[in-house]
């Protein structure tokens, strides 16, 4: 096998031999070697090279509009730009996602990308960077310590929208299956214990609700997150940078990206602050919490068959054990519970790192990013699979809901504007000790006349508020 053929690429480190059809350069390779931590590439977030090339291309237009780049180079660093926002070479971004130096990596290794691919399209060598070079054109005016964030915000805006849309195809899936069982009586719980009467529809339609509210609130999120420290560079003074360079920039990159971004009124302020992060994380823990404690009520509801709750059925996905025959689990409730407690532990994540920040700069800005890009992949990944692979094929036992219904003393709530508190306690009492019928003790003791019992215990006078008639003296 004939040996590798390699580039030299020199650094303020060294000389290094960096394989030569590599589109990254000396600084990724450093990066390699420095962080073998998780064995994930950056190029698991299809959104964060998105957003990077999205950047590198603003910057370019800005640059050349200012007079500090050329029209020539400016061209090939927006195709090399614009080929990777279309997918290519995204298997170049090799960085460890979990990685020192507050993101330099990261940045680096697009500037190596981007630079490489452009001297390329020139009709140059890769590593030529005389001619081309990735800190002095592709990163002109820029520093990691404004690209990195900006980069992340807009990947979490661009991950946002994905995960809103998978909720709605999960939100709709409850409320179809909320039209669906809309006549299906049963009985409501709280703690564990039978309350009063509800359709099966009011209980899926919650469901529904829940995700509702919290698409809104995500979309809130979303929107705090669209202002950006582009411009600030180092620190925030916006050194090496020209006075009208945040601006354009910012515009530029909202033409580009599609999001209507804003520069930060205090650039030294953004630069070192995470508090967006801190509560877009916090939403998305909301997020979870609501629907892992969604799938814990699929799983108690379908819970048994023979000697649980046994009042819906799921969809059978899987044999459930290797030595209980016939045994099928909850498997589709249960990966999305797991998603939820991963979620809730990138929260804590993100708090301590977000705190950790010292000075004029998070350092551990990475740590952040992979955290929330976590949560939002599998949030969005958890709703999909949900809905298609669980919702969707829910059924009701409607005789067994109907049956705990008339059996239950729960009902006798309904008896309390007609008959009293005490009296509706008596019987209810009487009902637990004896084993009887609420319907039979309450005609026994003569309580309500039998007509006006049969128009009280209706389905649709036990689930929604009606208007107390008196009864017949």
């Amino acid at each position: 096998m004939p040996p590798q053929r390699t580039r030299i690429e020199h650094d303020l480190i060294g000389d290094r031999a960096v394989p030569d059809d590599a589109y990254y350069g000396v600084h990724t390779l450093r990066a390699l070697e420095n962080f073998p931590i998780s064995d994930t590439p950056i190029s698991i977030y299809p959104e964060l090279i998105r957003a990077l090339a999205c950047i590198k291309q603003a910057a370019a237009v800005a640059n050349n509009e200012l007079g500090l780049l050329d029209g020539e180079r400016t061209r090939f660093i927006v195709s090399a730009c614009e080929e990777v926002r279309q997918g290519r070479l995204h298997d170049q971004f090799v960085v460890d996602v979990i990685q020192g130096g507050a993101g330099t990596s990261t940045n680096m290794n697009a500037n190596e990308v981007i630079c490489n691919r452009a001297l390329e399209l020139m009709g140059r060598a890769r590593g030529d960077y005389a001619a081309l070079h990735p800190i002095d054109h592709v990163n002109m005016s820029q520093s990691t310590n404004d690209v990195y964030p900006t980069a992340l915000k807009l990947a979490c805006w661009f991950g946002i929208a994905g995960l809103v849309e998978a909720m709605e195809t999960l939100r709709r899936a409850f409320a179809d299956k909320a039209l669906e069982f809309a006549d299906v009586l049963k009985m409501g719980r709280t703690q564990l214990q039978d309350a009063v009467p509800m359709t099966l529809g009011q209980e899926f339609s919650t469901y529904a609700t829940m995700l509702g509210e919290d698409q809104h609130r995500l979309r809130e999120a979303a929107d705090l997150i669209r202002e950006i420290n582009l411009g600030a560079t180092a620190i925030g003074t916006g050194i090496t940078a020209h006075p009208d360079y945040a601006a354009l920039v910012c515009r530029r990159l909202s033409e580009i990206s599609g999001v209507q971004l804003i520069t930060a009124p205090d650039l030294i302020e953004a630069t070192q602050d995470c508090g967006g992060f801190v509560q877009l994380s916090g939403v998305l823990k909301r997020v979870a919490v609501k629907l892992s404690k969604t799938c814990s009520d699929l799983r108690l509801l379908s819970s048994g068959p023979r000697a649980g709750l046994n009042e819906i059925d799921l969809p059978a996905m899987q044999a459930g054990s290797s030595i209980m025959p016939g045994k099928v689990n909850p498997v589709i409730p249960e990966v999305v519970n797991q998603i939820a407690y991963e979620v809730i532990g990138n929260d804590v994540t993100i708090t301590y790192a977000a705190e950790a920040g010292q000075l004029q700069l998070n350092a551990f800005e990475p740590i952040i990013a992979h955290s929330l890009f976590k949560s939002i992949t599998h949030l969005r990944n958890g709703c999909l699979t949900l809905a298609e692979r669980c919702v969707r094929g829910i059924t009701a036992n409607r005789e067994r809901l109907r049956a705990m219904v008339e059996n239950s003393i729960g009902i006798v709530t309904a008896l309390n504007p007609y008959i009293g508190y005490a009296n509706a306690s008596a019987v209810a009492a009487e009902a637990h000790a004896t084993g009887g019928s609420v319907y039979r003790i309450v005609l026994e003791r003569g309580l309500m006349s039998r007509e006006e019992l049969d128009r009280v215990m209706r389905p649709e006078e036990l689930t929604r508020p009606q208007p107390i008639r008196p009864l017949a003296k």
